[in-house]
């Protein structure tokens, strides 16, 4: 007896089961859930936290896009400058490896020599994407390992009501769940690579690149807070926008073609305006498939940039490089003099 009035007892005390209610990220204004993306990975255990004041989340992301953009551009100048220095002595650097190599045996089959042959037919532009392509693959990777996925979601997925709101602005844009999302947006940047580079320089194309993709996210983050449309997004997209944006403003004349329907030919300035007005009518419409806010605002930026920004930014480099100048200057002659 007394045994099952203990077992009674404990079950009368048992805890009811706690009811899911659903996430205000998975919901609409009317409780009629979201349809979600095949483009982003499944959310379904991963809880987000809208602010109960929507407007203060945008703060922080704020004031991240604008540090991190200067400090990209900042990094570009100096860059460049260590580059243009070192120039000369690659030259002669050259000249004295293509003597030896002439004098060396040279060896049939050497892999490393066929890569070197490949990396050297590249243009300028598709030498500085590969390494972009290969961290997009390297983090595409990552997410095939099941242990990370919570990992993944929460640094390289981007989403204003989640707690951790900076630095995936950044690291969504080297991240992507879908293969052919992937396939799809590194075949564009591949494309527009060669022209990119020739128009803005290697160095300040990494600055806008970087900076394209935390614009695009910051844009991203106000049209949800304004919408009440939470959800996490990554992706290249809005970066690649930026390019293509660029150098269809640019070169607006230029014939470009679809991959899967070579015959049928566009103008760049045309491919822009249809990509801006599609873009555009998925923002207001509240389309799910891609983050259509996200694209544009990447659009709008790589259009200002090419026509305004480059004057405003890139042509006021030279302070900084002068002060970086200086520091190098006076830290040989403190160095020469201990010696």
């Amino acid at each position: 007896r007394r045994f099952n009035v203990f077992i009674q007892q404990k079950r009368g005390f048992r805890k009811a089961p706690r009811k899911v209610e659903p996430r205000r990220s998975d919901t609409g204004p009317s409780g009629a859930p979201y349809k979600r993306s095949v483009l982003i990975p499944p959310v379904e255990e991963t809880v987000f936290y809208p602010s109960p004041y929507p407007i203060r989340t945008l703060i922080k992301p704020l004031f991240f896009t604008v540090g991190f953009t200067g400090c990209a551009f900042g990094s570009a100048a100096i860059w460049q400058y260590e580059s243009l220095k070192s120039r000369v002595q690659s030259y002669f650097d050259g000249i004295k490896a293509d003597w030896l190599d002439s004098i060396k045996p040279q060896k049939e089959g050497d892999f490393r020599k066929e890569i070197n042959k490949w990396w050297n037919n590249l243009s300028d532009g598709q030498r500085t994407v590969t390494g972009i392509i290969a961290a997009n693959v390297f983090v595409f990777c990552l997410w095939r390992v099941p242990s990370l996925q919570r990992t993944m979601i929460r640094y390289f997925t981007s989403n204003p009501a989640s707690k951790v709101l900076c630095s995936p602005m950044l690291l969504s844009t080297f991240s992507h769940f879908s293969l052919f999302h992937m396939a799809a947006n590194m075949y564009v940047l591949w494309s527009f690579s060669s022209s990119i580079v020739n128009i803005l320089g290697q160095e300040q194309f990494m600055a806008v690149y970087l900076s394209a993709g935390v614009i695009s996210n910051f844009v991203s983050y106000v049209c949800k807070v304004a919408t009440g449309r939470y959800g996490p997004s990554l992706g290249a997209s809005g970066a690649i926008m930026t390019v293509l944006a660029a150098v269809c403003t640019k070169i607006p004349e230029g014939r470009l073609a679809i991959i899967f329907l070579p015959m049928f030919t566009f103008t760049a300035g045309n491919a822009l305006k249809a990509i801006i007005a599609m873009d555009t009518v998925g923002m207001i419409l509240g389309w799910k498939f891609f983050d259509h806010a996200a694209h544009l605002g990447g659009a709008l930026f790589g259009i200002w940039y090419v026509t305004y920004g480059h004057e405003l930014i890139w042509k006021n480099r030279e302070p900084l490089v002068k002060i970086w100048h200086e520091m190098r200057t006076n830290g040989r002659k403190k160095g020469g003099g201990s010696k």
